[in-house]
């Protein structure tokens, strides 16, 4: 039997630990009188998820959460990272609020504190308003102001129980991935609509942090998503290769947040894109962060491609074990990223492992066991790390784990397995796996 090989002991005494999700994945956006968001719409169109899967049900969070709420507490965990989903609370986007998005999540809030359990709270989860595509999505600026008045109406209802607040999670997927790469919603595959939703993203943290701070709340930080990007060999064209994904996936957002400046290797190709003085944006944008959340899963191994436009690099074979994404597992990276980012970025500002996870295909075997020894493995070698990190001297405060339990992983929909208890998908049972009493048994001592 898998079990943790460091002890809760290694941490210091006051040293969150918690599970994540987020809105869309779970919740079932047919309920409640939600709007549609840009992913209803991106999932509804063939051969954008796999199976043709949606969120409309999903793990029916929305009416379950008393249950799922219950098996965190009583996995040990002190807190829980969520989303609340700007669909659900703003239906079209700008202009009337449902209150009875609000009051859901003010239930959710109340649970939690019921039951001792911290809420952190991810105001933007990927699921954008669907009226907001007809207008350019993030491609348009006034999105910026849009993001504020949502991010107060949100705060100015639930910002005096929550514990800390992220404007965004995983700035990288929002922009690159669904507007150069086009995997994710809105599906877009165009230069120019990737910068300017980069640009207009972080304008919009930055507006929202002013907004919020003026309001009173505190707090306030952001999640960044981070791949160690390693060369394939020594050659300079893939040290130069890797060094490209490093600057696009791990230095763009960070850089910009906290030194007020994009990569000079991405300039050369992006700032034709940019608004004209985009530079005077940056003083709106680098807000001070209270805390910054840390994502991080894998690596990826780079090499040229010389003969590609912009950005001319491909993935490399990795030589390490995979997980069923088919991601490989370094747990040295997240050791790297916490250390670089408190040397080089961040300096004392606390930083929180806001997601750390594997999928697996699990399955319930007799008697209701789910045995994902290989998760167990995962989280206990990232924690090794993450330990080491701390005494390293950097200022690590928390770690939350991808994912309290199984859902709709986006465009792999319901293929993929993250979660720490099981999701039948037909009947919607919750099966706590062995990496779940696993954790129970390290957070009890």
């Amino acid at each position: 039997m898998a079990s943790f090989t460091v002890s809760r002991h290694q941490f210091p005494s006051d040293f969150e630990f918690g599970v994540a999700t987020a809105a869309y994945q779970i919740e079932g956006s047919r309920y409640g009188h939600a709007g549609l968001s840009h992913w209803d719409t991106f999932a509804a169109t063939p051969n954008n998820v796999l199976n043709g899967d949606d969120g409309s049900i999903a793990c029916d969070h929305y009416h379950r959460w008393p249950e799922d709420l219950d098996l965190i507490q009583e996995g040990g965990f002190n807190s829980y990272r969520f989303s609340t989903s700007w669909a659900r609370i703003q239906p079209e986007g700008k202009g009337s609020i449902n209150q009875q998005g609000l009051d859901f999540y003010e239930r959710l809030v109340d649970g939690l504190l019921t039951r001792n359990l911290k809420p952190y709270l991810t105001l933007y989860h990927w699921d954008l308003p669907a009226a907001f595509s007809n207008l350019g999505g993030w491609r348009n600026p006034d999105i910026v102001h849009w993001f504020s008045d949502y991010s107060q109406i949100v705060m100015n209802r639930l910002g005096d129980r929550i514990a800390a607040t992220a404007t965004f999670n995983e700035p990288w997927c929002i922009t690159w991935l669904s507007h150069f790469l086009g995997i994710h919603a809105p599906g877009l595959r165009d230069i120019q609509a990737t910068t300017m939703s980069i640009h207009n993203l972080l304008r919009a943290h930055g507006t929202a942090l002013q907004a919020l701070r003026a309001d009173g709340h505190n707090n306030l930080g952001i999640v960044l998503n981070f791949d160690y990007a390693q060369a394939a060999d020594e050659s300079e064209a893939n040290r130069k290769a890797a060094d490209l994904y490093d600057a696009i996936f791990n230095r763009l957002f960070i850089q910009a947040l906290t030194q007020k400046s994009y990569p000079t290797v991405l300039l050369a190709h992006l700032e034709r894109y940019l608004p004209k003085n985009y530079q005077q944006d940056f003083d709106t944008i680098a807000q001070p962060l209270d805390w910054l959340g840390v994502n991080y899963y894998t690596r990826h191994v780079l090499e040229a491609a010389p003969n590609a436009l912009f950005p001319a690099y491909q993935d490399a074979q990795g030589h390490l074990p995979k997980t069923d994404m088919g991601w490989e597992i370094y747990p040295e990276g997240i050791y790297h990223f916490l250390t670089w980012l408190h040397q080089n970025y961040t300096a004392q500002t606390p930083l929180y492992i806001t997601e750390n996870g594997m999928a697996a295909p699990d399955k319930v075997w007799e008697q209701g066991v789910v045995q994902d020894l290989d998760r167990i493995h995962y989280i206990d070698a990232h924690l090794q790390q993450v330990n080491r990190a701390i005494e390293q001297g950097a200022p690590v405060k928390g770690y939350f784990s991808w994912s309290l339990m199984d859902n709709f992983e986006w465009a792999a929909g319901y293929a993929k397995r993250f979660g720490l208890v099981h999701v039948d998908y037909e009947t919607l049972k919750r099966t706590p796996k062995a990496s779940w009493y696993e954790f129970k048994q390290f957070l009890s001592v």
